[in-house]
């Protein structure tokens, strides 16, 4: 049987590229995680099924899956699709007879974004870009790439990130960069989960429940950017997945990812990492990079430590704000007290740095400062952002407490 797909969204993921015949038995369908693989792993090898004409072998394959999981409506449309196919011809997938093209098309962009990033090779041992040091209370942190819709999971391992799992996600439907409230876009940055809001607090469209993070936080305020509500959740009771691009500005995985993303999310301490695409390094590179950008914060707490008022400042960005002070109260603040010390000692501990996204010239770090001198004493945790300069040079231009 041959059928002859001219739809032009459809010939971007149906390309030469096979997959590996796995058939996952549902009787091995313990947890969330597996029903998430399995129906992915199901989908990926109908398609390329597809590809090789062998449409037979692609309509076992989803008829298994949609009676597993009967609200996958992308694996719904592509086995309609295959079985309209053995009566008439059909030129494209989508021939379902009063859908919207807004719903069709949103179902072929989950199948071509699930199609695409299972394309791609990603080496287990390379690690994103922005990931300089994980704190010790940091057992794992979630990085999301819109580029290829995905949500990855990475491990603490004595200070080293693994990959641990990735994850097909959901973003605003206006893309990235959001700026205001209501521009339905998804914030680009450094976040931080705040806590959790279970289901039965909730409406039924956020799903199993939602991690808010931290948005805007301290950079996002500083240029202007409003909104509020920022969530990472689930879906409706009856929707497996939704299209790419299709929240207000949520980052959205399926029920049975969330499930089993909860448990590896501490609230308050795990950080979401979003970006328009991962930077990939080799463990080489990160443990040099890694090196190299925690000497600048070492630097600073011995320049404090030395008493030396004008190695302290140098440290500090002209753009400076934090703490209630700009740049010049700040200067004129710290040659006053830091003289009038006998002693200052300063030690950092469970810290963590992260490059900013898409900008590699800004890092965020966040550390647990137990500071002390002769007449006073005070611990808490402390963020600083700094910035690359024109000189070469990285400065704070923020730091305050963490909230």
């Amino acid at each position: 049987m041959k059928v002859k797909y001219k739809n032009l969204i459809l010939m971007l993921f149906l390309c030469n590229c096979s997959v590996a015949e796995d058939d996952i038995g549902p009787s091995l369908l313990s947890s969330d995680k597996d029903l998430s693989m399995y129906s992915e792993s199901i989908l990926i090898g109908a398609i390329d099924n597809v590809r090789k004409n062998k449409i037979d072998k692609a309509l076992e394959k989803l008829n298994k899956l949609i009676k597993i999981n009967p609200d996958f409506k992308a694996a719904q449309l592509i086995y309609a699709d295959l079985m309209l196919s053995r009566s008439q011809k059909i030129t494209d997938f989508g021939n379902i007879q009063n859908a919207s093209f807004d719903h069709i098309n949103s179902l072929l962009s989950e199948v071509k974004a699930r199609w695409n990033f299972h394309k791609l090779t990603i080496e287990k041992d390379k690690i994103p870009s922005s990931l300089i040091k994980l704190a010790n209370s940091q057992s794992h942190v979630i990085i999301v790439d819109a580029s290829t819709s995905r949500l990855f999971l990475f491990e603490n391992e004595n200070g080293t990130p693994r990959m641990k799992a990735d994850f097909y996600v959901t973003i605003g439907k206006n893309g990235t960069g959001k700026y205001t409230e209501g521009d339905q876009k998804t914030p680009i940055g450094v976040y931080f989960v705040t806590g959790f809001i279970p289901s039965e607090d909730l409406p039924d469209l956020y799903g199993d429940g939602a991690f808010p993070i931290d948005y805007p936080n301290d950079w996002d305020q500083r240029h202007g950017r409003t909104g509020y509500g920022i969530w990472l959740h689930g879906t409706p009771s009856t929707i497996y997945s939704r299209a790419p691009n299709d929240s207000n500005g949520c980052v959205i995985v399926s029920n049975n990812d969330l499930n089993t993303l909860s448990h590896f999310i501490d609230e308050g301490k795990t950080p979401v990492i979003i970006t328009n695409s991962i930077n990939w390094v080799t463990k080489q590179n990160w443990e040099s990079r890694s090196t190299n950008y925690n000497l600048f914060v070492e630097k600073w707490r011995q320049d404090w430590e030395s008493l030396d008022v004008n190695l302290y400042l140098r440290h500090y960005s002209k753009e400076y704000m934090g703490l209630g002070k700009d740049y010049s109260s700040w200067v004129e603040y710290k040659r006053r007290v830091i003289p009038m010390k006998k002693y200052i000692k300063v030690n950092l501990t469970n810290k963590s740095v992260f490059l900013y996204p898409d900008n590699p010239d800004l890092m965020v770090v966040t550390f647990l400062q137990d500071y002390a001198s002769d007449t006073f004493r005070r611990k808490f945790i402390k963020r600083q952002y700094w910035k690359m300069e024109d000189d070469g040079k990285w400065r704070i231009i923020y730091e305050g407490a963490a909230s």
